[in-house]
């Protein structure tokens, strides 16, 4: 392709795409771009990308990620604001210009959505829009369900043994139903966090114990801890929960043959959450739940946070996208990284204050 030809694709992208290079300075703008800046080419080139980029994502180590692995990153549903304006809710991808070149191009797509959604915190998105209606249908189909249970178990003792197969089948699947839906119900009536000083270490503990005696018997599980890191800013057993639900994934990815689950925790200063108005917030404590399973169906891992996708059979869903939501609600962020044999899920925390938090009322 001729240089006119790339000039002319360039100009003729329907979003906004930048190219900056291996400081995270602006080199060049489609005219897209220049209308999401509200500035000109001219005279953004040169700039630092990312302080005339607002990224609601910890978009720094993500381009960081792309550089170091010669590949495309991509961040769903962040809110990201440039200059003056509003943020938007976007899908933002990262990608690397050439083979061994620390240039990367980044792509900002706009959802559609965007303006009626914007202020919604990450995590939170899909699971408002997936979740609001199964939660006020959970308990008027709970009722039936239980009736149509205890049905069946009357008729099965009237049965023959090969009837009540059927029966059975009957008061299973109801059960399973109902499981889901107090799922689906605890989802919608999560209580906001109660945030103090928290030892995630102390955390960990819990969950690796009471884990290994349960559905992660046939794991091993295999500590490597930073013994210096101060408290978390958190909800011990909000956060436990997340914790337990990370190793019951690990555990089930593995199946009958186990495998081993590595709890990683580390200091990170470089990572911080972009807020709207351009602040960031640090988020250096990082919590990692690593195991050596075949990893993600790809057709799922962008996915993998939303409500009601799971890589199961007769998965739920709602495990991930609760964890999502409560790391949200903390002020926090969760990943995952997969590919076959590793698979890592990480959780980024703030620290927690030194003076206590002062409660309302």
């Amino acid at each position: 392709m001729s240089l006119p030809d790339v000039a002319s694709l360039w100009a003729a992208l329907p979003v906004p795409v930048v190219l900056i290079d291996g400081d995270d300075r602006l080199l060049e703008v489609n005219p897209e771009a220049e209308e999401f800046f509200n500035a000109s080419a001219r005279s953004l080139r040169g700039r630092r990308a990312f302080t005339r980029l607002r990224v609601d994502a910890p978009v720094v180590r993500a381009c960081a990620r792309a550089r170091r692995d010669q590949a495309p990153v991509f961040i769903t549903e962040v809110e990201i604001a440039a200059g003056d304006r509003a943020a938007l809710l976007c899908d933002l991808r990262i990608a690397p210009l050439e083979a061994d070149s620390d240039h990367l191009i980044l792509l900002i797509a706009p959802r559609e959505t965007a303006g009626r959604l914007a202020r919604a915190k990450p995590g939170q998105v899909g699971a408002r829009s997936a979740i609001g209606m199964a939660e006020m249908l959970a308990h008027e189909i709970k009722n039936p369900l239980a009736g149509i249970s205890g049905a069946a178990q009357l008729l099965s003792m009237s049965l023959s043994a090969e009837d009540r197969e059927l029966t059975d089948l009957i008061v299973a699947e109801t059960r399973r139903v109902v499981k889901l839906l107090e799922q689906v119900e605890q989802f919608g009536n999560l209580r906001p966090p109660e945030l103090g000083a928290v030892n995630i270490h102390d955390i960990l503990d819990r969950a690796r114990r009471s884990a290994v005696v349960g559905y992660a018997a046939r794991m091993r599980v295999v500590e490597d801890y930073d013994p210096s890191l101060p408290p978390a800013l958190a909800d011990g057993d909000q956060l436990l929960q997340v914790v337990l639900n990370l190793l019951k994934n690990a555990a089930q990815a593995a199946g009958e043959a186990g495998g081993t689950i590595r709890l990683h925790t580390f200091y990170d200063l470089t990572l911080r959450l972009r807020g709207p108005d351009g602040s960031g917030r640090p988020l250096p404590l990082q919590i990692e739940v690593i195991d050596d399973g075949p990893g993600l169906p790809p057709a799922i891992a962008e996915d993998v946070f939303e409500p009601f996708v799971s890589g199961r059979e007769n998965g739920t869903g709602l495990g991930l996208a609760l964890a999502s939501k409560i790391i949200a609600d903390h002020g926090g962020w969760i990943t995952v990284e997969s590919a076959p044999g590793r698979t890592v899920f990480r959780i980024s925390l703030p620290v927690a204050p030194r003076e206590p938090l002062q409660k309302e009322g």
